[in-house]
């Protein structure tokens, strides 16, 4: 069986049902992980300070605030999908991760943690199963769908720290997108923050939400010479995973209710907010932004 819609050298057809060319789209089908068998691991910086600070993970409390993200979505009027629940797998529910969506179909990622290294399974009879087209499997080194942005029309952003995005999985998916005749950006950062997506999130056209105190100044001044306008966000905020938000297009932004900062932010640059409760999964390692894998959203 042949898994690949990418066509050598270029030139993949682009999807009518699936895909996406922007991270701020108007969001239509939302790919959302299972919480059956999520608790926090000690594999990422933001959990370890977590429990440092004595927080505790309530599998109750989780499992209302789950419901109440989904009830979100939901009433964002979002078509939401949750993956088969694997057993073996405690951070299954971070769905950005093992996959990463394009205009050309998903790509099947490869986790750098050996408690995530099965989440392929799982992604990829998902997709088989809607049938819908996979892009093509990573296959060097390791990508991890939280570095992975569709910044904008045109443009693929993808952070990379030499473990949960190597270089070899970088050069892989860079030699893709070029093909079709889209620039790659890539970023390199320090591996205590997990993800690009802790740091950078996009709000809307032009306007992202960033730690600039956590970014390369040049980094951050390409970022404004593509004209992006960057709401500044302080860096123990970022630590709260202040940036780890989700655009659901028609200027409305999903973001976590703790995140006050930002929510003022996006409030006086005329965005609507929609603000569930899920401190027990940011806790953890992950906002909404990990936990979701857009599936369809508009032409940005």
């Amino acid at each position: 069986m042949k898994f690949a819609n990418r066509v050598q050298g270029g030139g993949s057809p682009v999807l009518d049902q699936w895909g996406m060319d922007s991270e701020y789209g108007v969001l239509e089908k939302v790919l959302i992980g299972p919480m059956d068998q999520y608790h926090w691991q000690t594999g990422n910086a933001m959990s370890r300070r977590s429990m440092r600070l004595g927080r505790q993970f309530d599998q109750a409390v989780a499992r209302t605030q789950y419901q109440e993200m989904l009830d979100a979505y939901r009433s964002a009027g979002v078509e939401t999908h949750i993956l088969e629940a694997d057993h073996n797998l405690p951070y299954q529910l971070y769905a950005r991760d093992s996959s990463v969506m394009t205009p050309w179909g998903p790509i099947v990622t490869q986790m750098y943690s050996p408690w995530r290294r099965g989440e392929w399974k799982a992604v990829l009879e998902f997709y088989q199963t809607q049938d819908i087209p996979i892009y093509d499997i990573i296959t060097a080194g390791t990508l991890e769908g939280g570095d992975f942005m569709v910044l904008e029309p045109g443009v693929i952003l993808c952070g990379y720290t030499g473990e949960r995005t190597s270089e070899e999985g970088l050069a892989q998916v860079k030699a893709w997108v070029e093909a079709e005749g889209w620039e790659f950006k890539s970023y390199k950062f320090d591996p205590y923050f997990l993800h690009l997506d802790v740091k950078l999130a996009m709000l809307a056209p032009k306007l992202a939400a960033a730690c600039i105190q956590a970014l390369e100044q040049e980094f951050v001044d390409w970022l404004r010479g593509r004209g992006i306008e960057l709401i500044d966000i302080s860096y123990r905020a970022m630590l709260e995973l202040g940036c780890n938000v989700v655009a659901l297009g028609n200027d409305r932004v999903l973001l976590p209710y703790e995140n006050m900062e930002l929510k003022e932010k996006c409030a006086a640059h005329g965005l609507t907010v929609i603000d569930p409760d899920i401190n027990m999964f940011t806790s953890g390692g992950g906002g909404v932004h990990c936990m979701c894998q857009p599936l369809k959203r508009q032409p940005g």
